[in-house]
């Protein structure tokens, strides 16, 4: 007796052991994706016709605690059913020995009802008859349940899977009369049976009761991916994570043998040896996949900066709680922290033009701008150079990276090199040596935008056309400060008005920092994905162009065209090249991608002869910026015209025209270009890009982006270009517009009536956030232009 209470005792402690090492089923997933999959059950609800039968586990095997557990789950998954004589019905049978059909589905009509009656069923015991609970759904039916091929009935058995007795058999004839059987584990489940039992796919049929909202979402997520109903809330979806379900088994082992007493009443005890067996539970692993339903959180993205909490307030909302001195900003930023991922590269001047009070002046200045933007966590990595007839770098990008003090102290040490102002040959200097450790500049650079800022106060000395030109080749963005009379020098450098920072007086140079920093942070700012616009391109394909220059312009577009969000919600791209006559190589509505309009822009032919830019714009005001060819109301367009400037003399009351229309006109003019002529069609200097050279067209690529993008920000008018067909007349009402037609008919005009009508129309809304996957795909493409830029001029 003795004995065997030692055993009971090793049996417990045992499976106490095993208890506290593992659950039964693990999602091997992170802590925030199991919160995100309990969050989700919390919203998921399932609205449809539908009848829902539990067979719930009564017996002696689950125990008083656990059968109250498997009740708990029950009511939590009727939280998600829409219960209602007309949509989700309900009954339950508790099984034991016997089956007992505790109450029907036509019982209860009402959530509160169901759930109330629920919480009173009283625990049975018995053995574990599963299969005669299944036979008994096989000849009754559901109790209750509406007799219909369209209403779909949904079985949930709670059980541990320890039947007495043969249940297959049972639980596939169930299921072959349409029958969906969820198995659903109770305290240590035998899920080899629970898998036997449930519906195929069985990843998607068994859960663990004890997880309540794990199982309540791995439910809904299945209702929902057999269209029973939607149960999936907006901004969420379903995901399928590795797991791992256990069941506990009872080991027996032999320990040996002992001498022990044998005997009955009326004979003699003797000795003989008795075998000794040590009990031991351990788990039986079972590696699956688990569907859930998960929904974003809107602290995924991390919005808080500087040690700051995001605290979820739902899909879409949150509350940053932020660290001492940081509080007056929702995200616990810096009034201006310079929050942008670059490499940067400050550039001082420091030659003997240069007074020392000069160059102090401008180490101040630096100095104030890193206290102000550069924080110990800033994501971008900064390096420090000075020049004058040399040029030094003094601190590589990222030397200095967490550690603000020591940057500053790198500051208060920069020495100015004296000399000539050799402006360009310090720009050709830190763009070799002050991104990389090589003594040469790499081929193929980081992910990072890379900026050198240059500091200068006096005119350069040497050439800076060339120089500017070595580094934005190699992808450097350059962005000049300095006093206005250097306006133009800088100009010249940065290759873009839109990054020169000038200031009239020394005074005013510490005003300067919030311009400079929004600079800096919006150099790589490509095109503007995301922004609504219908945009042209006008290709002249004349001889006064050439074959060879003809291709060039080809690139260019290509080169332009990545940078916007391709598809039929935000940016429409189309191309027309002319000579004497224009053709539309692709109208705005025939491609959908990126890549489609790449591919089609090679297929525009060279035509050489003569040439009439007014011919081509006709053509686009008529033929292209037309509804019935794709252009869409409510988004502003614009029409960028490529030409020497010749045949332009047609051009200027067709440009006037457009731009009447609300259609902006951006010329860019090559070589020995007419600038009378090109500025007359552009109509203002705003519109016009002057390049030298068919060769220089590159230098100009961000400038037209620019140009563009600001142009196309701007409000919309619904009635220009006139969206209505056959002279229909545009009415504006409210946020939409009306076309009042004359023999026609349709939101546009678009068909012939036999009498007047008038109908009214709601644009398509512009922008529309489409654009992760889009985003990503014009990346890429972004980025092997790069490359393929880098490769051809390095």
């Amino acid at each position: 007796m003795h004995r065997d209470m030692i055993t009971v005792l090793l049996f417990i402690f045992l499976l106490l052991q095993v208890t506290q090492a593992a659950s039964v089923q693990e999602i091997q997933t992170s802590h925030e994706n199991i919160a995100k999959i309990n969050s989700a059950a919390e919203m998921m609800q399932c609205s449809a016709v539908l009848d829902v039968l539990f067979l719930m586990d009564g017996s002696y095997s689950i125990g008083k605690g656990t059968f109250e557990r498997a009740k708990h789950y029950a009511v939590k998954l009727c939280e998600a059913l829409n219960v209602a004589s007309d949509k989700v019905r309900v009954g339950l049978i508790q099984f034991g020995s016997v089956p007992r059909l505790e109450f029907s589905l036509d019982s209860f009509s009402t959530k509160q009802e169901l759930k109330k009656h629920l919480k009173k069923i009283s625990y049975r015991g018995g053995s574990t008859q599963t299969g005669l609970a299944l036979k008994y759904v096989l000849k009754k039916g559901f109790p209750g349940g509406r007799n219909s091929s369209s209403v779909p009935r949904v079985a949930i058995l709670l059980s541990d899977g320890r039947s007495q007795g043969s249940v297959v058999q049972a639980a596939a004839q169930l299921k072959q009369t349409g029958v969906v059987l969820f198995a659903v584990g109770l305290r240590y489940p035998k899920w080899e049976e629970l898998h036997s039992l449930a519906s195929e796919p069985v990843e998607s049929h068994v859960f663990l009761a004890d997880h309540f909202h794990d199982a309540v979402n791995g439910v809904s997520t299945t209702l929902s991916a057999l269209s029973f109903c939607s149960a999936t809330p907006a901004g969420c979806q379903a995901e399928s994570f590795p797991c791992e379900r256990k069941t506990l088994e009872t080991v027996k082992e032999l320990q040996g043998n002992f001498m022990c007493w044998k005997g009955s009443k009326g004979y003699s005890p003797y000795t003989s040896l008795c075998p000794f067996y040590r009990y031991s539970k351990v788990y039986k692993r079972h590696q699956t996949v688990c569907h859930r339903t998960v929904c974003s959180d809107p602290c995924d993205s991390q919005p808080c900066l500087n040690g700051g909490t995001c605290v979820s307030q739902g899909l879409e909302r949150y509350q940053c709680v932020c660290p001492p001195g940081y509080g007056s900003d929702p995200h616990c930023a810096p009034a201006l922290s310079l929050d942008c991922s670059i490499d940067l590269i400050f550039l001082l001047e420091g030659s003997a033009t240069l007074t020392l009070d000069g160059f102090l002046r401008l180490k101040s200045f630096l100095k104030r701008f890193l206290q102000t933007v550069i924080s110990s966590d800033s994501p971008s990595k900064v390096g420090l150079a000075v020049f004058g007839g040399e040029a030094r770098v003094e601190a590589q990008v990222g030397r200095f990276k967490g550690n603000t003090r020591n940057l500053l102290k790198a500051v208060d040490a920069l020495q100015p090199p004296g000399g000539l102002t050799l402006t360009g040959q310090a720009l050709r200097h830190v763009t070799r040596h002050g991104f990389v450790s090589e003594p040469v500049f790499a081929d193929v650079s980081d992910d990072l935008p890379r900026v050198v800022v240059l500091l200068a106060a006096t005119p350069a000395a040497d050439d800076v056309v060339e120089a500017s030109k070595y580094a934005r080749d190699r992808e450097i963005f350059l962005i000049g400060v300095g006093p206005e009379r250097l306006k133009a020098e800088l100009n010249n450098i940065t290759g873009n008005p839109q990054r020169t920072v000038t200031y009239s007086s020394p005074d005013r140079l510490i005003g300067k920092i919030p311009e400079l920093k929004a600079k800096i942070c919006s150099v790589d700012t490509q095109g503007c994905l995301g922004q609504a616009v219908d945009l042209v391109f006008a290709l002249d394909a004349s001889v006064g162009v050439g074959r060879e220059n003809f291709a060039t312009l080809q690139d260019f577009v290509r080169s332009i065209s990545v940078q916007f969000d391709v598809n039929r919600d935000v940016a429409q791209v189309a191309l027309v090249a002319y000579n004497r006559r224009a053709t539309t190589v692709f109208g705005l509505d025939v491609h959908e991608s990126g890549s489609a309009i790449l591919k089609a822009v090679g297929e525009a032919s060279y035509m050489g002869g003569g040439v009439s830019t007014g011919a081509a714009l006709l053509h686009i005001y008529s033929k292209v910026l037309t509804v019935a060819n794709g252009a869409r109301p409510g988004v502003n367009k614009a029409v960028v015209v490529l030409t020497d400037g010749s045949g332009g003399d047609d051009a200027v009351v067709p440009a006037q025209k457009i731009r009447d229309s609300g259609v902006s006109v951006f010329v860019v003019g090559i070589g020995d270009m007419q600038r009378d002529k090109v500025l007359m069609i552009a109509g203002s200097e705003e519109y016009m890009i002057s390049a030298p050279s068919y060769e220089d067209l590159k230098y100009f690529e961000d400038v037209l982006v620019q140009m563009v993008c600001s142009e196309v920000r701007k409000p919309v008018n619904l009635c220009k270009p006139n969206p209505c067909m056959h002279d229909g007349i545009c009415v504006l009402s409210g946020a939409s517009f009306r076309c009042q037609c004359h023999d026609y008919e349709g939101p546009h005009c678009e068909r012939r009536s036999g009498k007047n009508s008038s109908r009214g129309d709601v644009p398509k809304p512009a922008g529309l956030k489409k654009k992760s996957r889009q985003r990503k795909s014009h990346q890429e493409l972004l980025r092997r232009y790069k490359l393929h830029r880098r490769r051809h001029t390095a």
